[in-house]
């Protein structure tokens, strides 16, 4: 039971299972004529993102319209928080409407956190992604992907290459695997994108690809944050590419049926070539596709949770 959803830390192992398995269930609603399922009727969820999307946001509506929610998406651009208007007064107005559940994307690492500590004891926060810190759906995504190939994450090894030290997405991505009893977590970047203390989260680190994506099992790519490095971490787009970018000679090293994967958006050249990136391995596009699916198992269990405890996870 969890009434809000922030971050993969703090979550046990049966927790993360059970938003999994809960996903697996709702897999089978794509077939259905009329793709819905009443579980949040009457429901309001809010769509709150103050950075641009267009995955996440899509498939967060979708997943709530998909368990029979109303769902409010605010345009921040010409909202009033451009008038000068505060996060929290901005919350309080939209929760004074009988929302029931607020979708974040921030900046600012700790945003969501931050909302969940203010909101009434019958509202959610789920966190979609804030500054450097944490995207859990987009980690809990990826691992419903891997475990519909690779079954069983005790037997894997998986890599994930390029910016981490940027990447909110590769640090949920090393917690969910960490817990859920992957047998190897490789990281493979250049010194400059690594974070400083990257030897303490469970991971192996390699600085070439040659070695790093050896004998994989699953390869994940990062898209470079741009929006987010301040200064000078790489000479240039052409020369990481050179160096990092996943190719078929580089996929060459890892096991002959090995996955790639990508939270998105792609840059085709500068993270991964296009013959990867559409190539017979990739499961790009059905991570766009069990992203809807894990979302709604995670929005009817933290909306569940609402008659049966307080008990924030």
């Amino acid at each position: 039971m969890m009434r809000h959803f922030l971050q993969i830390d703090g979550h046990s192992t049966e927790e993360l299972c059970h938003i999994l398995d809960t996903a697996e269930s709702f897999t089978s609603v794509d077939d259905r004529a009329v793709k819905k399922v009443p579980l949040l009727r009457g429901k309001t969820i809010v769509n709150l993102f103050f950075e641009p999307s267009t995955r996440t946001r899509t498939t967060f509506e979708l997943a709530a319209k998909r368990l029979s929610a109303d769902v409010l998406n605010i345009n921040i651009a010409t909202s009033a928080t451009t008038k000068g208007e505060s996060l929290l007064d901005t919350l309080f107005n939209l929760e004074a409407m009988n929302s029931d559940m607020f979708i974040v994307r921030h900046p600012e690492s700790g945003a969501a956190e931050f909302m969940s500590n203010y909101v009434a004891p019958h509202v959610s926060i789920i966190n979609a992604g804030d500054g450097r810190h944490a995207h859990p759906t987009q980690a809990m995504l990826d691992m419903f992907t891997i475990r519909k190939y690779a079954k069983d994450f005790s037997k894997i090894k998986v890599a994930i290459v390029g910016d981490i030290l940027h990447s909110r997405v590769a640090r949920s991505q090393i917690e969910a695997l960490n817990l859920l009893g992957a047998r190897e977590v490789r990281v493979i970047a250049p010194r400059t994108l690594l974070p400083a203390n990257i030897s303490q989260l469970g991971v192996e680190v390699f600085q070439t690809c040659k070695e790093g994506l050896r004998d994989v099992d699953v390869i994940i790519m990062l898209r470079l944050q741009k929006e987010r490095m301040q200064g000078g971490f790489l000479p240039s787009e052409h020369e990481y590419f050179q160096l990092y970018g996943l190719t078929s000679e580089r996929l060459a090293f890892a096991k002959p049926d090995a996955i790639v994967m990508h939270p998105g958006p792609i840059n085709r050249g500068v993270e991964i070539s296009s013959e990867v990136a559409d190539g017979p391995q990739s499961v790009i596009l059905q991570q766009v596709e069990y992203g809807i699916a894990v979302r709604m198992a995670i929005l009817s269990i933290a909306m569940g949770s609402h008659d049966k405890s307080d008990r924030d996870i």
